[in-house]
């Protein structure tokens, strides 16, 4: 699959090579956690995840996980082997994946990893109270564009305001929030700052009733968000689109 500029594949012979490479860069005999990053709409996930049981079987990897994945395709994989981890987007703004993608996982035991817990810098201030570096691709995303992101800002407020009362940043109490959906929930806030990773960490300490929960969650009405979560030429990213062709099949690209 090839789109946006990216090329996702899925198939044995890539994923093979790919860990080889790994193992040999990392100049390690294992690695502990892989994921398939997307999903090859052209490859049936069983021929994806046939090639990484056997990898594990080899002992090169010891778990397998998968990164915006369809329900379906979720379930198709863990069919063929275990998944460990889902990478997934969740966040105070995001919270699409909370009606099927969530029990799903705790069904099938699988942990949930979610990315840009922070609206990709968005309730850390990212737009807000700091201009977005020239370099920047988050003037790409609809919801840091002018027009919704003077709506969101009423958001952020809000934030800022429940931060204050629970002695934290909005940043803490927004991350504090993702990390209380779950002991099975282990979020990557991204950073290339030591005080961020600090202040990341402070988040732990911020400790929310289910009322709490409650009235934060309430706070960022997701209908009230203003702009899609992606730019048309991602969108096609989303979980909702991360499905495969039958097993037995193989779309030509």
């Amino acid at each position: 699959m090839d789109s946006a500029g990216v090329t996702i594949n899925g198939t044995p012979e890539y994923v093979r090579a790919c860990i080889e490479a790994s193992l040999k860069r990392l100049d390690v005999d294992y690695i502990d956690l892989y994921y398939q990053h997307r999903v090859d709409t052209n490859t049936p996930i069983e021929d994806t995840m046939s090639e990484l049981k056997k990898l594990v079987e080899e002992g090169k990897i010891k778990y397998i996980g998968l990164s915006g994945a369809s329900p379906e395709t979720i379930k198709r994989a863990h069919a063929v082997h275990p998944i460990t981890a889902l990478q997934i987007e969740w966040s105070l703004w995001t919270r699409d994946l909370e009606e099927e993608i969530v029990p799903l996982c705790r069904e099938l035991g699988i942990g949930i990893v979610p990315y840009a817990p922070l609206g990709s810098g968005f309730f850390a201030g990212r737009g807000v109270l700091e201009t977005m570096p020239a370099n920047s691709f988050l003037p790409t995303f609809p919801r840091f564009q002018e027009e919704n992101l003077d709506k969101n800002t009423i958001i952020y407020l809000k934030v800022e305001k429940l931060a204050k009362k629970h002695g934290c940043s909005p940043a803490q109490l927004a991350l504090a929030w993702v990390l209380h959906q779950g002991d099975d929930v282990a979020p990557i806030p991204g950073t290339t700052k030591i005080k961020n990773l600090d202040s990341n960490s402070d988040s732990l300490k911020v400790k929310l009733t289910e009322e709490d929960l409650k009235e934060i969650s309430n706070a960022v009405p997701i209908n009230e968000v203003a702009g899609d979560l992606l730019p048309d030429n991602l969108s096609q990213f989303h979980w909702k689109f991360g499905n495969t062709p039958p097993k037995g099949s193989k779309v030509s690209t």
